[in-house]
């Protein structure tokens, strides 16, 4: 949350009890009294991604990598992110790669680079170009490329109603974009099951 934000956590949980009511129950009932208070809880940590900059996270790199210049990917990183359009949970994986130049980042660091951004009102094509994004702007690889799959609970539990539907967003700069060859090998890992 950001420091100019005056909203507090007796706001947020008035914010649940209006909308309880609104929805056509009780507040006050028991099973609904701490409610608001969880709610307000479990949104704190559910958008988590605005209390600080994912990007810091690549910071720390290593240069010592014996030469190492081929694709580093790590695969099957959760998502959990809020559609910004219906406030509905989207779930998912995203695999996440580059070709380093010169140094490389502790793959722990992708991970969280993911969650960091996940964890704000998000559309998914944005968090993947992100998540892109911010890795090319803080390692300068040669490459990078980043896909997302998940399921939108604002498309599978209400409107078009379609369980089990899911969206693939994919954003590629530099070399994994541009040399068909690494393209080609980058979607292959991402593809090729770990077992």
């Amino acid at each position: 949350m950001s420091e100019k934000s005056k909203v507090t956590q007796e706001d947020a949980e008035a914010a649940v009890r209006v909308l309880i009511e609104w929805a056509g129950d009780d507040p006050t009932r028991e099973g609904l009294l701490e409610t608001p208070k969880r709610v307000a809880k479990s949104y704190r940590e559910l958008f988590a991604g605005y209390e600080s900059d994912p990007k810091d996270y690549l910071a720390k790199t290593f240069e010592e990598v014996a030469g190492y210049d081929e694709l580093v990917i790590l695969k099957d990183i959760p998502v959990v992110s809020f559609c910004e359009h219906h406030m509905l949970p989207f779930i998912g994986r995203a695999h996440v790669g580059y070709l380093p130049s010169d140094r490389v980042v502790g793959i722990s660091k992708l991970a969280r680079v993911v969650r960091g951004f996940a964890r704000r009102l998000q559309i998914q094509e944005k968090l993947t170009a992100q998540i892109a994004g911010a890795i090319q702007e803080i390692l300068k690889p040669k490459g990078v490329g980043v896909v997302i799959v998940s399921e939108h609970s604002c498309m599978t539990m209400r409107g078009v109603n379609t369980p089990g539907t899911r969206l693939t967003t994919s954003h590629l700069l530099g070399e994994v974009r541009d040399d068909p060859r690494t393209r080609q090998e980058f979607f292959d890992l991402v593809r090729t099951p770990d077992r």
